[in-house]
């Protein structure tokens, strides 16, 4: 929830147009405390909040698929995002919640990206779908694919709905991720770059500059691997501390560094989860669909 907080806040200060912003965030079994915390937290005639229960997410017919990986089960949400926003809406802007924005959100929502599917910016570490010592696709020749295609980071997408609807991509990154299960360890970050295979719009890099990077002023950072929050943190000093001045600004200003624990146990909390949808999937005859029972956080 700090992510979240810290995240809110500097799309708050930076946000300069006047814009109403209207953000909705996927209810991952939040308690009601937490929202009254972050909503007390933020200009509320700068940003609109909207709570969308994660139950509510998933299109009838469509499930989670199961990867060997370690990250939790929501981060497949954002496929459904053309399914679950209010109708009238065309345009959505997709972002992980380790993120810092530092520049004027509305430059990048006003950004053009024509008849694609989506706008995203290509990962500076993994540079190519051909780059399978990072986290490229390995069996990029098997699927036919060009090797030299850019690869893009999925933790933030401007999405076109209606385009993205008529290709049908849900289906087809789901589709992707299900019979490449053993190559898919990114989950839908797989899926997305072998169906879009470098057909998207490429967005300037400083809207999703990585942290262990060293420029003084991107637009946004995103916070790869060690979060922030972490006394094991290991990326850029200085972003961090961006971090920790925006989460200053919120009912978290009180907030410290957490030990190692807590990310293992987080880690692992992902994982019996999996096994346990797993089983049941494997009893019932289907795929991994989102869990009823509570979710375990470890923010304050």
């Amino acid at each position: 929830m700090i992510m979240l907080a810290a995240m809110l806040k500097s799309i708050e200060k930076n946000h300069k147009s006047g814009e109403l912003l209207r953000v909705y965030v996927v209810d991952d079994h939040i308690s009601e405390r937490k929202k009254r915390k972050l909503e007390a937290s933020l200009d509320r005639d700068l940003l609109q909040l909207h709570w969308i229960p994660i139950r509510n997410t998933i299109p009838e017919g469509m499930n989670f698929p199961l990867v060997p990986n370690t990250y939790p089960l929501n981060t497949y949400v954002r496929l459904f995002i053309p399914y679950f926003m209010p109708q009238g809406i065309e345009k959505v802007l997709f972002m992980d919640v380790d993120m810092l924005v530092l520049d004027d959100i509305s430059k990048l929502w006003h950004t053009d990206i024509g008849a694609h599917a989506i706008g995203a910016v290509t990962d500076s570490i993994t540079k190519t779908i051909g780059n399978v010592g990072g986290d490229g696709i390995e069996n990029w020749q098997e699927l036919g694919l060009d090797k030299n295609a850019p690869f893009f980071n999925a933790g933030l997408q401007l999405i076109n709905i209606r385009e993205w609807k008529r290709q049908g991509i849900t289906e087809k990154v789901l589709n992707c991720i299900n019979e490449n299960r053993k190559y898919a360890r990114m989950g839908d970050q797989y899926g997305l770059n072998v169906v879009f295979a470098g057909r998207y719009f490429k967005l300037d890099p400083l809207w999703n500059y990585l942290a262990n990077g060293n420029h003084p002023s991107p637009y946004l950072v995103h916070f790869i691997h060690r979060k922030p929050f972490y006394r094991s943190y290991f990326n850029n000093l200085y972003y961090r501390k961006l971090f920790y001045e925006y989460l200053g600004l919120t009912r978290w200003k009180r907030a410290r560094p957490v030990g190692e624990p807590r990310r293992y146990l987080k880690k692992l909390n992902n994982v019996f989860q999996k096994v346990n949808l797993f089983f049941d999937g494997r009893e019932k005859g289907r795929a991994a669909t989102v869990p009823s029972r509570k979710t375990r956080t470890f923010s304050e």
